[in-house]
């Protein structure tokens, strides 16, 4: 006798047995009792995860023989239920869409709907991979999936329902397949493992949880793969052996390192995930969802209902989420993200993902201009920057105030607070934080354009520019691009001026 695997074994043949998908079995199970079925559905989501399953569960129940209407509970063993059980009911069809693509096989589908059942009350069309079908063929069927006959019912199911046109979606009821948690999938595993008479470590069935990636398929597919090398007993020892780490563990460990600033072991984390079969974007991808829930978790709280997380892994990434603030989470993100960009046309995919694991690995280098600043205030450079009055020379009265959009400095003012002598090449002192301001230019310095009064109002209306005037006693002043065909005769009062124009405003503590 042929073998079954255990992904056909022990697929679900009950609403009540669908696993992680509750409310959609719910809501099915109450259309039927109610006799609200509709005439279509679009059943979307990832692999694995049930569409086809509950297609065929919604099947059984429209055309159980034993009973005399349709029931939310199949009997599972009158020759309908097996028949559709098994995919070869003449009254239920399935069409692999992917493989009827053209307008031709949706006229034919579409003249058959005009003919009854054979035996049953309804016949139900599954089309699976519904979005593979062509512009013209989603025409054809328009008019079909709006008025079916009274007999006709379609089931749609869908990984990419992005792809679906907006005319069969409104026709439809559409229901969202969410992956299977992690809890979820272990707990089924062990039900299997119980009906094969197979005794497994806590640990093997989380590892194939947390690999199958919400996919109950993949799950059953690597314990088929695990009891053909086990045997009788599933130790942990076997799991290096036959299984990879699962990739969330190795994600979780290379934030570890990043945190930790050691872009070495973020590296070789990098090579775990790639050498065992993870394509450059997907790696990118799952390092974006985990970042995301770790920022999440660091904003909204631990208790937040944005992340969709087990009690175990809530409180794993838990303590992991407070190693980052906020802004260094929307860094990591955005590089994450332009590196997955990247890689899908680049034939250096790997190097593309390296470098970003190393940027990572300096994110912790990176600060918001306000936490700077707060720095500043709370004292923690006063050494390395004097304070305003020790700054200001002591035997000469400061400059008058000049307006906004100054750019130039007479060769006698005496330097101000982050102006630096020419040649001079040393680094600025340490804490000097960034900012938009520039030292106080004096009344002669020429004019490159005109700013509004509303303007300059609105610029030091801003809470961060006062407060950075007021740690480098500074004045704003606008840097400006001259006009490409800017006439000779307005540089004429620096014939020697070579200074060159920037669009970039001057810093008063130093460089950028």
């Amino acid at each position: 006798m042929s073998y079954t695997v255990l992904a056909r074994k022990y697929r679900s043949q009950t609403f009540d047995d669908l696993v992680g998908q509750e409310a959609i079995a719910t809501t099915l199970k109450n259309a039927v009792a109610s006799e609200r079925v509709h005439h279509g559905y679009l059943f979307t989501g990832t692999r694995g995860v049930g569409k086809t399953s509950t297609a065929r569960v919604l099947a059984k129940a429209l055309n159980c023989a034993s009973f005399e209407a349709p029931t939310p509970t199949p009997c599972g063993t009158c020759e309908p239920c097996r028949m559709i059980a098994e995919g070869e009911d003449i009254d239920v069809i399935e069409i692999d869409a992917a493989s009827n693509t053209g307008v031709d096989n949706i006229r034919d589908l579409r003249n058959n709907t005009a003919y009854r059942p054979a035996r049953s009350r309804f016949k139900v069309y599954i089309i699976d991979e519904v979005h593979m079908l062509s512009t013209g063929a989603f025409n054809a069927l328009l008019k079909t999936l709006e008025e079916p006959p009274d007999h006709v019912k379609f089931i749609l199911a869908t990984t990419e329902a992005h792809k679906v046109p907006a005319t069969i979606v409104s026709r439809c009821q559409r229901f969202d397949f969410r992956s299977i948690s992690i809890d979820a999938i272990a707990g089924h595993l062990r039900h299997v493992l119980e009906q094969e008479k197979v005794e497994a470590d806590d640990t093997v069935i989380r590892r194939i949880a947390r690999l199958a990636q919400g996919s109950m398929r993949d799950a059953l597919s690597l314990l088929d793969q695990l009891l053909s090398f086990g045997g009788g007993k599933l130790a942990a020892e076997v799991l290096d052996d036959v299984l990879p780490v699962a990739r969330d563990e190795v994600i979780t460990a290379l934030v570890d390192h990043v945190a930790d600033e050691d872009a070495a072991a973020a590296l070789q984390c990098v090579e775990q995930s790639l050498a065992s079969g993870q394509t450059a974007e997907r790696f990118c991808q799952m390092l974006i969802d985990h970042l995301r829930t770790l920022m999440l978790l660091k904003v909204c709280g631990t208790d937040t209902e944005l992340v969709d997380l087990s009690t175990a892994d809530r409180d794993q990434l838990a303590e992991q989420a407070p190693r980052f603030d906020a802004s260094t989470y929307v860094y990591m993100i955005s590089l994450a993200e332009e590196a997955r960009r990247s890689v899908k046309s680049s034939n250096a995919s790997r190097a593309l993902i390296d470098a970003a694991v190393v940027r990572l690995a300096l994110a912790g280098n990176f600060s918001d201009i306000k936490e700077l600043l707060n720095r500043l205030e709370d004292g923690s450079a006063h050494e390395a920057n004097p304070t305003p009055a020790a700054r200001q020379p002591a035997a000469k009265p400061a400059a008058p105030a000049t307006p906004l959009g100054s750019t130039q400095t007479p060769k006698d003012r005496t330097p101000a607070c982050g102006d630096r002598p020419s040649g001079d090449k040393k680094a600025k002192p340490a804490g000097s934080a960034v900012s938009a301001v520039a030292p106080t230019p004096s009344p002669g310095a020429r004019r490159r354009e005109s700013v509004s009064s509303s303007d300059e109002a609105r610029v030091r209306r801003d809470p961060t520019v006062q407060r950075t005037m007021e740690l480098f006693d500074a004045t704003l002043m606008s840097v400006q691009k001259s006009a490409p065909n800017q006439n000779t005769a307005e540089a004429s009062p620096g014939q020697g001026d070579s200074t060159p124009d920037t669009a970039e405003p001057e810093s008063a503590g130093g460089d950028a």
